[in-house]
């Protein structure tokens, strides 16, 4: 019973620390994924030879997530030419939110004309390792797709004219400065990642 026992516990052990190792923090390299796109074309993470890449993840029916459409929008129009394009990230499961399944996100991509990647993160193995658990959910990667930046766009989801602080935008001026992000993580508001 005794060896019964320590055998479990020096199996739980290692499953959390094998768990800590897969999940990213704050200075951690992401190791690169691929994903489908609503063209159904594949996108890799090591696709982009940019300064940087903006990970969002999104969703399309989260009341959170379209508030800051226009705003990722924006954001990817005049950053993504200064090397921090955004590549947004579909985590939900749609058979708990059928809204949120591949044929809506195409959909969506083309009602609002996204000049950015939309990719599925199809059995949701992406999503666990940045521990993202909103939507949307911002992640920075610097040129060494180092994490830099965790949390929020900006200070006020319901209306972007009464944004004072825009912490995305901050986060990616401090790597341009050669700096490190301060803050480098704040609290991301969304719906909660829909999974089973």
């Amino acid at each position: 019973m005794k060896k019964t026992l320590l055998l479990i516990l020096g199996i739980m052990v290692f499953a959390m620390t094998l768990q800590a190792q897969m999940s990213y923090e704050i200075g951690s390299e992401v190791e690169d994924f691929t994903l489908k796109n609503v063209d159904g074309e594949m996108v890799s993470l090591s696709d982009y030879d940019s300064e940087g890449v903006v990970i969002i993840f999104t969703c399309n029916h989260c009341p959170y997530a379209v508030k800051y459409e226009d705003r990722i929008i924006d954001f990817h129009n005049e950053y993504a030419s200064k090397g921090y394009p955004v590549l947004a990230i579909n985590p939900n499961d749609p058979e708990v939110q059928p809204e949120d399944s591949f044929e809506k996100m195409k959909e969506r991509a083309a009602e609002k004309n996204f000049p950015f990647k939309y990719v599925f993160d199809e059995g949701q193995e992406v999503y666990p390792k940045f521990e993202a658990t909103r939507t949307p959910h911002v992640f920075l990667l610097d040129n060494e797709r180092r994490i830099r930046y965790v949390g929020a766009i900006d200070d006020n989801y319901k209306d972007p004219s009464k944004v004072e602080v825009h912490f995305l935008k901050d986060a990616v001026a401090a790597l341009q400065a050669g700096a490190q992000p301060d803050p480098a993580m704040t609290k991301a508001i969304g719906c909660s990642i829909k999974t089973k």
